[in-house]
């Protein structure tokens, strides 16, 4: 069984709303693929996997609207209870999760790694989320995140880009 297809089981056990939408690998950056695709970019989300840069090795994924920049020094380096954080390398994001940068499925992450939502996604009646690799989207109801494990909603993850 492939990514593609533990997704699609994935979501079907879950019993939540939900659409997979294939998409072409080169217009899988979120703008480029609301753009493209006729969706809002004020209901798609990225997920941005950091992880600590002093202290012990620490890693999250974090999942904020597009319209939205991750709040990396203040709430990330809060939680992370570390002095500096940054971004995980592509490598590193693809090492740890088994997914391709740019299209990492925040459902179907390995255990023990911490997914912290911002908060304001939940207010959404869906989202549109990575589906693993460059060439799958998921629309799926935020109330998804509460049937995972591991998973915080955390108010302020997030920033409006001004």
């Amino acid at each position: 069984m492939g990514l593609e297809t533990d997704i699609r089981n994935m979501l079907e056990a879950s019993g939540v709303a939900h659409e997979i939408i294939p998409c072409d690998p080169a217009l899988a950056d979120t703008a480029v693929f609301c753009d493209h695709y006729g969706y809002s970019p004020d209901i798609s989300a990225n997920t941005i996997i950091v992880k600590s840069k002093t202290g012990e090795q620490k890693y999250a994924a974090c999942v904020v609207l597009a319209t939205t920049r991750l709040d990396v020094n203040k709430t990330v380096r809060k939680k992370l209870a570390a002095r500096k954080v940054s971004f995980a390398t592509t490598e590193e994001a693809e090492k740890l999760t088994g997914m391709t940068s740019g299209g990492v499925m925040p459902l179907l992450l390995p255990g023990g790694l911490p997914l912290w939502i911002d908060a304001r996604i939940m207010d959404l009646d869906r989202v549109i989320l990575g589906g693993g690799s460059r060439s799958l989207k998921v629309i799926v109801e935020p109330a998804v995140f509460a049937t995972l494990a591991g998973t915080e909603i955390v108010p302020g993850l997030a920033l409006d880009i001004n």
